[in-house]
């Protein structure tokens, strides 16, 4: 059997907000899968036990670039490692420069956007010499492109920690800004029940059928508990199903049809979303360097 460490617990801990004692039963169950005992604690905790995904776990600022006529968009992350370089003027004017030539020479991938001219050299010469001045880490993690059927409307939060880059085909700029709005707080994964990956509906599932299982109703009964569950699940994540944030009497989907729009995409970036913060044992490191200082 695997052997569970303290800082095991303490990371399931960290990622699920779940009890130390649960966390290290899950883990002791799971036989030290951090992805299974996150699972098991799913089934015994419920949704509690799944708060990852909005947890900021590295530091940054989304950039986004607009045109005036509203019809392109670009929408980035950039990352450092703190909070005080995220609020640097130099730090937010890369962003600011990444996301325009993101728009406007629609690069394919990091590296290509990367290998693109700025200034006297390219954009990651740029990034090096900030790093240099500065005297932290910083890269471009990820960026959007986005070219509208309709119009673009944005929103960021928290000190540029929440952006979002959203096309509304009809209604009005109050409707597109309020969406917009909309998708920051309820951080919907996909527009519609069709864009959810499927693992992610499987895995659902499989948690609802465990959970209903247990609760001794014939096959038959458990089977519409399950399709139940997973139902709520595709209306708690798609922006579609979700109550619209300024009157929870409606969805989002009945929302548009009232006011004759649709949403044709969004982009939601929550800086540091699924990167976990490095770990620092302090005591150990103080301790090493101590030794390597006795060795000399």
């Amino acid at each position: 059997m695997a052997e569970i460490t303290a800082s095991m617990v303490k990371e399931l801990r960290e990622k699920t907000d779940a009890p130390m004692m649960e966390c290290k039963k899950a883990l002791t169950e799971a036989g030290g899968d951090m992805g299974r005992a996150e699972e098991i604690l799913r089934v015994k905790l419920g949704n509690k036990a799944s708060k990852a995904a909005a947890r900021i776990t590295a530091e940054g600022v989304v950039g986004i670039w607009l045109a005036d006529d509203r019809k392109l968009g670009a929408i980035v992350e950039v990352n450092c490692e703190t909070d005080f370089v995220a609020k640097n003027d130099d730090f937010l004017a890369f962003t600011r420069d990444v996301a325009a030539l993101v728009a406007s020479a629609d690069p394919a991938d990091v590296a290509a956007l990367s290998a693109l001219p700025m200034g006297a050299g390219t954009v990651d010469s740029v990034r090096t010499a900030l790093v240099g001045r500065i005297g932290e880490n910083m890269s471009i993690r990820r960026f959007a492109r986005v070219v509208a059927q309709g119009r673009l409307a944005s929103y960021v939060h928290g000190g540029s920690k929440i952006g979002v880059l959203i096309d509304v085909d009809g209604g009005d700029e109050a409707l597109a800004k309020d969406l917009a709005m909309h998708v920051a707080a309820g951080k919907p994964r996909a527009l519609s029940k069709e864009g959810v990956p499927a693992e992610d509906v499987e895995r659902e599932r499989s948690i609802a059928r465990q959970k209903a299982a247990e609760s001794g109703k014939p096959a038959e009964i458990v089977e519409k508990m399950v399709e139940g569950t997973v139902q709520k699940y595709l209306k708690e994540v798609t922006l579609l199903g979700q109550p619209f944030v300024k009157d929870d009497k409606v969805t989002v989907e009945q929302l548009l049809k009232q006011r004759g729009a649709r949403v044709a995409r969004f982009e939601l970036y929550v800086v540091g979303e699924g990167i976990e913060r490095k770990q620092t044992d302090f005591a150990a490191e103080v301790a090493a360097q101590a030794a390597a200082a006795a060795g000399r």
